[in-house]
């Protein structure tokens, strides 16, 4: 896997000349792997963008490699409101930094994300997430936590 990420990095860093957040009407979608304890997955979110630093988008998560977990412990939805402040602290047109908070089936939480475009279609970004407040504090699921801790996201972005 490591592999797979290095090679891709080597491949895309050619490309130049990108602008991270546009504002409004722009859309983001990003595909990514999420890393978290006991559990590793996959990741999907998307960002519309509805002011010029303003943005709101959801995200799909899937975990991996669990052992007897029902479906509905491995999934997470969420909807989430940005801060795209890239342009506000100065940084390149290339990227995008954007603090936000989230809430989900699971949790409502807090994410600061990076992105970091190679063209006007595409980039790499990360994200690092965690839950400020859990809905039960009383579960009764061994895997509770699973989708309810610091979980740190890296993967593909793609300007639309």
């Amino acid at each position: 896997m490591q592999k797979i990420i290095i090679l891709s990095f080597i491949l895309v860093s050619t490309f130049t000349n990108a602008q991270a957040y546009k504002g409004k009407g722009d859309v983001k979608f990003q595909v990514g792997g999420n890393f978290q304890d006991g559990a590793n997955g996959i990741s999907v979110s998307t960002d519309f963008g509805i002011g010029e630093n303003i943005s709101y988008g959801f995200v799909a998560s899937y975990l991996l490699k669990t052992t007897d977990t029902k479906f509905l412990d491995r999934v997470d939805l969420k909807a989430r409101f940005n801060a795209n402040i890239g342009n506000v602290l100065k940084m390149s047109d290339k990227v995008d930094i954007y603090p936000g908070l989230d809430v989900g089936l699971r949790n409502f939480g807090a994410h600061l994300g990076a992105r970091y475009f190679f063209t006007d279609g595409f980039g790499v970004y990360s994200e690092a997430g965690f839950p400020i407040a859990k809905y039960d504090t009383n579960p009764t699921s061994d895997y509770y936590n699973l989708n309810n801790q610091f979980v740190f996201t890296i993967g593909a972005s793609f300007n639309l």
